[in-house]
């Protein structure tokens, strides 16, 4: 299993205009499961995940504007399935931080395993 954690970004995702003009933080949280028994005795990159094009790959989906941050979350895991056949199942998490309602609440967030 391979943990992507608190991967922090700006974006501008909502059902109002006001967040899509706005923009917000989000969070998300990956667990991406594969064999990584080739990496572990090769020590060679093309046998594993590399974080960096599995963060800009969230990174760039994270920047096309969605109503529904559910929609958002197909796409990146989408994504990744497509650059990487290799992993058998992902567990993503994507929280809008402080998120506008009409009192205090610290993120509204969701949770798909695929």
């Amino acid at each position: 299993m391979y943990r992507i954690k608190k991967n922090a970004l700006h974006a501008y995702h909502g059902a109002t205009n006001q967040e899509r003009i706005v923009g917000n933080t989000y969070r998300v949280d990956l667990k991406l499961f594969l064999d990584l028994s080739k990496a572990i005795e090769s020590d060679n990159l093309d046998d594993t995940l590399n974080y960096a094009d599995i963060f800009n790959l969230v990174k760039e989906e994270m920047t096309i504007p969605s109503c529904l941050i559910e929609h958002v979350t197909r796409r990146i895991v989408q994504k990744i399935k497509e650059q990487y056949p290799r992993i058998s199942k992902i567990k993503i998490r994507l929280a809008k931080i402080n998120p506008p309602v009409d009192g205090e609440m610290k993120e509204a967030a969701i949770i798909i395993c695929k």
